[in-house]
C-alpha cells in the first residue's frame, strides 16, 4: 500500500575507498537495534516481518515541485510493481513490501526538519528519495542523532557521502563537483579558447558545481573565468546579473542554477539582449520539454550538460525494455501517466532498485543492517542507467553514481558529447 501524506494530512498527488562497517549501538534510538527475547536482533522502527516504511520528503508543491513530484512517483513505481509481483525477500528470508510515506516541503529547510520529526513520529524505517541541499541538510543532524537513515537522496552536498562526517547517510546523484569537473574537462580538452561567465546559486549546491568546474579547468591556458555572479534561491529574477554577464562577451556560460522558473527565464533574457553563448547547465534543470524547449534553446550554439540515466524523452530509448517497463509502472503504481519532463522519476526508480539490493542482502530487521548491506553494493547495473555508469556505493565520500556523461541539446533531447563545440 502507498501512502501519500504531507505532515499536515494526507493529499493525493499527480504525478573510492574501502568499506567501513558501522559499528553497531546496543540498541537503537526510538527503539530497536537490541536482542530480542529469542537471540534474534529486535527490529528497527519501521520494520516488521510482512512490511517496511519509507519516507520521502521533498517538494511536491512551489516552484520546484516538477522534479519533486518525480522523486516520489518513480519510487512509487519501482516498489509498487515489486509489491505486486509478492514482495522484496530480504536477507533475513522474509518477504515484505513496502510502504511509502510522502510529505511535502516545499524546498524549505524548516519544513523538511518538521516532515522528519513527522517521520520519526510516524515509526518511519529510513527516509530516501527527497530532493534538494538546503532540505537534506535541515534534518541531516538530527538524523544522526536518531541512527536514522537519510540514503539515495537527490543532493549532490559530498557531505553526504563522507562516512565519518555523516555516518546514517549517503548521496544518491553525482556530486555537484562531479557535474562541474565533467564539463571543465571537456571545454578544457577542446584546444579552442573561451572566455566563461558564471552564475551560481549562493549556496552549497551554487559552489559546488563551481569549485568542480575551476579544479577542472586549473592550468588549461585556453579558459579563462571573465566574471562570476551569484543570485539567491529566493530571487524570483536574474535579469540583472545576466546584463552584466552578457557584457563580458564570454561565449560560455556555466549557470549553476537550481530553479526551474529561473532557467527558463534567464534562457529568454539572454536571447532578448542579444548574449547568444553556449551553455552549461546542471543535470537537475536541464529538462528538454520543461525548460529547454519553453526557454527556446536551439537559439544557442550549445547547451550541455551531463546524465547517468536515460532519458524518457529521448527517442533512442522508446523501444528500450527498461524504459518501457518503467513507464508502465509508473503510469501504474507511480499515478503518473505521463512521459516525465523531468529525470527525477527515473532516478527515483533507479533508487528503488538500489533498495531492493539492499533490503536482499539485510541479514537483521535493523537499520545498522540496512546501512551496511547499503554501503556493499558496486558495480550495480540498475535498471535505465547509461552504459558506463554504474551503481557504487563502497566509496567513502562519493554518493551511490559518480560518474556522468557529458551530453549535448540536439534540439529534442540530448546526445553524448565526443568534444566540446
Amino acid at each position: 500500500m502507498n501512502i501519500r501524506k504531507r505532515a499536515g494530512g494526507v493529499v493525493g498527488i499527480v504525478a573510492m575507498a574501502s568499506i567501513v562497517t558501522l559499528a553497531v549501538s546496543g540498541c537503537t534510538r526510538g527503539g530497536g537495534g537490541g536482542e530480542a527475547s529469542d537471540g534474534a536482533a529486535e527490529a528497527s522502527p519501521g520494520i516488521t516481518d510482512t512490511t517496511i516504511t519509507l519516507g520521502v520528503t521533498t517538494p511536491l508543491s512551489g516552484p520546484t515541485a516538477g522534479p519533486g513530484t518525480c522523486t516520489v512517483a518513480g519510487l512509487e513505481a519501482y516498489m509498487g510493481a515489486a509489491n505486486a509481483a509478492g514482495g522484496i525477500e530480504f536477507g533475513d528470508g522474509k518477504t515484505r513490501t513496502v510502504e511509502i510515506k510522502t510529505y511535502d516541503d516545499q524546498y524549505d529547510p524548516q519544513k523538511a526538519l518538521a516532515n522528519f520529526q513527522q517521520m520519526v513520529s510516524d515509526n518511519v524505517f529510513a527516509a530516501t528519495s527527497g530532493l534538494g541541499t538546503p532540505t537534506n541538510r535541515a534534518y541531516r543532524e538530527a538524523a544522526i542523532d536518531e541512527e536514522f537513515p537519510q540514503v539515495l537522496v537527490m543532493t549532490g552536498d559530498p557531505l553526504f557521502s563522507d562516512q565519518e562526517e555523516s555516518p546514517w547517510q549517503l548521496g544518491f546523484v553525482p556530486t555537484y563537483l562531479n557535474e562541474g569537473a565533467a564539463f571543465g574537462e571537456l571545454l578544457a580538452a577542446s584546444g579552442d579558447d573561451h572566455k566563461v561567465a558564471i552564475l551560481s546559486q549562493n549556496d552549497d549546491y551554487g559552489s559546488g558545481y563551481v569549485e568542480g568546474f575551476k579544479d577542472a579547468i586549473e592550468g588549461a591556458d585556453n579558459i579563462e573565468v571573465v566574471k562570476e555572479l551569484t543570485y539567491e534561491a529566493t530571487d524570483t529574477s536574474v535579469d540583472a546579473q545576466l546584463t552584466e554577464l552578457a557584457a563580458t562577451g564570454a561565449d560560455v556560460f556555466f549557470n549553476a542554477m537550481s530553479i526551474t522558473p529561473l532557467v527558463i527565464s534567464s534562457l529568454q533574457k539572454t536571447q532578448q539582449i542579444g548574449w547568444l553563448p553556449s551553455w552549461f547547465l546542471p543535470s537537475n534543470t536541464s529538462s528538454p520539454t520543461a525548460i529547454l524547449e519553453p526557454g527556446g534553446a536551439t537559439a544557442f550554439p550549445g547547451i550541455y550538460s551531463v546524465s547517468f540515466s536515460k532519458s524518457a524523452q529521448s527517442p533512442a530509448f522508446a523501444e528500450d525494455e527498461d524504459m518501457v517497463k518503467f513507464l508502465a509502472d509508473l503510469k501504474e503504481f507511480g499515478n503518473y501517466p505521463d512521459v516525465p519532463a523531468f529525470p527525477h522519476c527515473v532516478w527515483s526508480y533507479i533508487v528503488g532498485a538500489t533498495l531492493e539490493q539492499a533490503f536482499e542482502n539485510m541479514t537483521e530487521p535493523t537499520r545498522d543492517s540496512f546501512m551496511e548491506a547499503l554501503r556493499d553494493i558496486s558495480d550495480f547495473q540498475a535498471p535505465l542507467m547509461l552504459e558506463g555508469t554504474a551503481v557504487d556505493t563502497t566509496m567513502d565520500g562519493q554518493p551511490a553514481v559518480s560518474t556522468v556523461i557529458v551530453q549535448k541539446y540536439n534540439g529534442k533531447g540530448y546526445a553524448t558529447a565526443e568534444s566540446f563545440g
